[in-house]
């Protein structure tokens, strides 16, 4: 397969008979970066497989109007993170759940998800991150995981980069004294 630049993607986006053939591509180029990332915010697979469908839905309809003033994945991500707080959000609200309620419930679909292939101390690790506020959570997984900077972060979650950093700097704490109890 021949590998295209984002820029190269979206030119060819912009014209009627490639639109297709191009989304289809940018798809392939990101889908498992977006499936990762929404899996480590929601943990179950059937739920992240349909947030991963919602964003691109959503980046389907909006990738007419978007300006190359961010990055592709940038936006994509930032997509992404929004479903899938959306999704947290609606589920607590629907199930009338406090978040420590959905955290812990996310915790148990981890200890008995088939598609969990990590060790014991892998699993301590996903523990200790539910653990966290979401905000914290979202930030550790960029930077822990997705190894996106201060900068990418800022632009995807629209926080300035000092808060960005005092959120990792706090999740990296509560997870090590977590890690360190067990």
């Amino acid at each position: 397969m021949v590998a295209y630049s984002d820029s190269e993607l979206l030119s060819q986006f912009q014209k009627e008979e490639t639109r297709n053939f191009a989304f289809r591509l940018i798809v392939q180029k990101y889908q498992e970066k977006i499936y990762m990332h929404i899996r480590k915010l929601v943990i179950d697979h059937e739920d992240t497989n349909d947030i991963v469908q919602n964003t691109f839905v959503r980046a389907w309809k909006g990738l007419d109007t978007f300006r190359e003033d961010a990055q592709l994945y940038t936006w994509l991500y930032r997509i992404a993170t929004n479903e899938a707080l959306t999704f947290l959000k609606r589920k607590r609200t629907r199930f009338f759940l406090p978040l420590v309620d959905v955290e812990a419930q996310l915790a148990t679909t981890l200890e008995s998800d088939p598609y969990f292939n990590g060790d014991e101390a892998d699993l301590k690790l996903q523990k200790a991150i539910l653990s966290l506020p979401e905000k914290q959570r979202v930030v550790f997984n960029m930077k822990y995981y997705d190894e996106l900077t201060y900068e990418e972060m800022s632009s995807i979650l629209g926080t300035s980069v000092g808060a960005l950093k005092a959120s990792y700097h706090l999740a990296a704490k509560k997870i090590e004294k977590i890690l360190e109890s067990d």
